[in-house]
């Protein structure tokens, strides 16, 4: 019997070549499968800077009653609520609102001495924070140190803190985002001249916040100092803050 001859046309022949183009296929696609996978994007990363200044709107100020050694817990808590009484009635006539007027703490213990080796009742320790919130800061400030003045008159003989801040604070960090993005923008242009590069598109972006608004103590308040009743208005100057972000722009290169 004569073997069989090998056409173009024959079943086998077609299977051999099938066989031949797929191998021949998957090696071109490894090829450009590592060509593609190898090769580095040609980026650029340049960093801008915005600075966004602005005066502090809002004012929150932190202050309390302190009562020592009253004879019961009752008569501590008495004397303690006469006197916020008394002080929420004088802040409430200086344009402080129901809703920006909190309590932080409210706390009452017995204090006890030592007397022959033996630990006695001595009397009772009241103590109640407020947090006020003294609005439009920045328009009034002669607000704030009315606030203060008249709450220790009335009786609050704590001073615990005193904080700035800024109500439209996501829009002056929004501003702050712009132009450092265009601080960015700016800088690419330039660089990118003198290297002999073109700038293609920007494929990402990342910001990174080097100050924001924070609490901000005057000089002699804060701690727990004691305020005294002198009706002298203290000194409260906020000075102008800044918000600083940075903007990283990656570009791709042509």
């Amino acid at each position: 019997m004569e073997p069989e001859k090998l056409t173009w046309r024959s079943p086998k022949t077609i299977i051999l070549l099938l066989v031949v183009l797929g191998v021949i296929a998957i090696a071109i696609v490894s090829i450009l499968r590592e060509k593609i996978t190898s090769q580095q994007p040609r980026q650029v990363t340049v960093t801008g800077q915005g600075k966004v200044s602005y005066e502090p709107d809002l004012a929150i100020v932190t202050l309390g009653v302190q009562i020592d050694k009253a004879k019961t817990a009752d008569v501590a808590l008495g004397q303690l609520n006469d006197k916020m009484a008394k002080i929420m009635a004088a802040v409430y006539a200086n344009k402080i609102s129901e809703a920006d007027i909190s309590t932080s703490a409210y706390t009452l213990a017995a204090q006890y001495d030592y007397k022959n080796n033996i630990s006695v009742v001595s009397g009772y320790n009241a103590n109640e924070q407020l947090i006020i919130k003294v609005r439009n800061y920045d328009k009034d400030k002669n607000n704030l140190n009315k606030i203060i003045s008249v709450a220790t008159s009335a009786g609050a003989n704590q001073v615990n803190g005193l904080t700035f801040d800024v109500s439209s604070v996501n829009d002056l960090k929004q501003e702050a985002r712009i132009k450092a993005i265009n601080d960015a923008k700016a800088k690419a242009q330039v660089l990118a001249t003198a290297a002999g590069v073109k700038l293609k598109d920007i494929s990402g972006w990342y910001e990174n916040i080097l100050q924001v608004p924070s609490p901000v103590y005057p000089e002699g308040i804060g701690g727990g100092s004691s305020a005294g009743s002198s009706g002298v208005p203290p000194q409260t100057p906020s000075g102008l803050k800044e918000i600083i972000i940075e903007m990283n722009l990656t570009y791709d290169l042509k």
